[in-house]
C-alpha cells in the first residue's frame, strides 16, 4: 500500500541542485515501488480533468524560462501508461466528473523536476493529470475521492503544487522563513492533520495570510485532490517542511 503524497515542486532548479529538500526525496524514492503514477501537476490547467494517455516516452517540457543551460538539458524518459490513464478515466465517469484524454502533451516541470527526484531512472508508468483552479475547494476533493483506493494497489497518486506560492513577493536573499508563510502552513497542517475538509474547502477565508499565500489557486489545489484521495482511516502526516527565499514552502504530506 502506497500512501497518497503531495509534494512541492518549488523552483526548476530542483532538478539539478542538491539541498535538504532534494536530499529527502531521494531518500522517499528509495522506498517506493509503485505499479504507477498519478500526478496532479500545477503546470497543466484545463476546465475538466485532462489525462495524458500514452504508451510511448513522453517528451521533456521546459515551461520556463531564464535558468542555466543545464537545466534546459535535462530529459525525463518517463514511459506512460494507457491501461491506467483509463483506469483513472473509468473512476472520474463513475464519479460523474467529467473529463478527458490527451494523447500528444509531454511532462511539464511540476511533474517531472519532482520524479527525476524520486525515481531517476524513470523506470515507473506516469499519467499525468491537469488541474482546473478555478473549481472551488470541494470539487477539487471530489476529485481525489474519485481515486480513493488506488493506494492499495500500489499505485502513488502525487498533487504537485505549492502551498505557499507568491513569487512576487519571494525575496532571494531571505536565510530565514517569513513569518506569515510558516503562519498559513501551520494553519493548513492544523487543518489537514485533522482533515478538516470544511475548514480546508473555505481556506480563503479562514486561513492566515491566504491572499498572500495563494494569490492564484493552481499550485494549492493539488494539495486539495491529494488529501481527497487518501484513505479517512489513515492519519496524514508532514513528510517535509522547509522554506527557499523566505516564502517559497516546501512542506510536504502523506495521506
Amino acid at each position: 500500500m502506497i500512501a497518497p503524497l503531495f509534494l512541492a515542486h518549488g523552483s526548476p532548479m530542483l532538478a539539478i541542485e542538491d539541498n535538504d529538500y532534494s536530499a529527502f526525496l531521494t531518500e522517499l524514492g528509495r522506498t517506493l515501488k509503485p505499479k504507477a503514477i498519478i500526478i496532479f501537476t500545477a503546470h497543466w490547467e484545463t476546465e475538466n480533468p485532462t489525462i495524458s494517455t500514452l504508451d510511448g516516452v513522453y517528451d521533456t517540457i521546459y515551461d520556463f524560462g531564464g535558468f542555466p543551460d543545464a537545466l534546459y538539458q535535462v530529459k525525463y524518459p518517463a514511459r506512460g501508461s494507457v491501461e491506467w490513464a483509463e483506469k483513472v478515466g473509468e473512476r472520474f465517469a463513475a464519479a460523474d466528473i467529467p473529463f478527458r484524454y490527451d494523447r500528444a502533451r509531454g511532462l511539464d516541470h511540476g511533474s517531472w523536476t519532482l520524479l527525476l527526484r524520486l525515481f531517476p531512472e524513470a523506470n515507473y508508468p506516469v499519467v499525468q493529470v491537469s488541474v482546473n483552479p478555478y473549481l472551488d475547494p470541494a470539487g477539487q476533493i471530489r476529485i481525489g475521492e474519485a481515486l480513493r483506493g488506488l493506494d492499495a494497489e500500489d499505485v502513488l497518486v502525487i498533487g504537485s503544487g505549492v502551498t505557499v506560492h507568491n513569487l512576487r513577493i519571494v525575496d532571494f536573499r531571505a536565510t530565514e522563513a517569513a513569518p506569515w508563510a510558516v503562519g498559513f502552513d501551520d494553519w493548513i497542517i492544523e487543518k489537514v492533520e485533522a482533515r478538516d475538509f470544511a475548514s480546508l474547502a473555505r481556506y480563503e477565508e479562514l486561513a492566515p495570510n491566504a491572499k498572500a499565500a495563494v494569490p492564484r489557486a493552481e499550485h494549492f489545489v493539488p494539495l486539495l485532490i491529494a488529501l481527497g484521495s487518501g484513505d479517512p482511516a489513515s492519519q496524514p502526516q508532514v513528510l517535509f517542511r522547509g522554506y527557499q527565499f523566505g516564502t517559497l514552502s516546501n512542506l510536504s504530506f502523506a495521506f
